[in-house]
């Protein structure tokens, strides 16, 4: 079951409750029994492996953009 974090509308208590997938409807609040509503919050992105950095796409040709500005030696 999931955990959902909710606030109170009346008192703005922060409080997290579990409940199933299909149980929907008013949530009262532990403090003052009023209506409490769902917070929703972002969930965050941890990118593993390989493919997501800059390092990972370059070819082995690969040549550093600073030697590209060296004056070339022409004696």
């Amino acid at each position: 079951m999931p955990i959902y974090e909710y606030i109170c509308e009346r008192c703005s208590t922060r409080f997290e409750l579990r409940k199933p997938f299909g149980q929907n409807g008013d949530t009262p609040c532990p403090e003052c029994a009023s209506k409490a509503r769902r917070i929703f919050t972002p969930v965050p992105i941890i990118f593993k492996g390989s493919g997501f950095y800059i390092t990972d796409s370059r070819k082995n040709n690969y040549q550093d953009s600073s030697q590209d500005d060296k004056p070339t030696d022409s004696n």
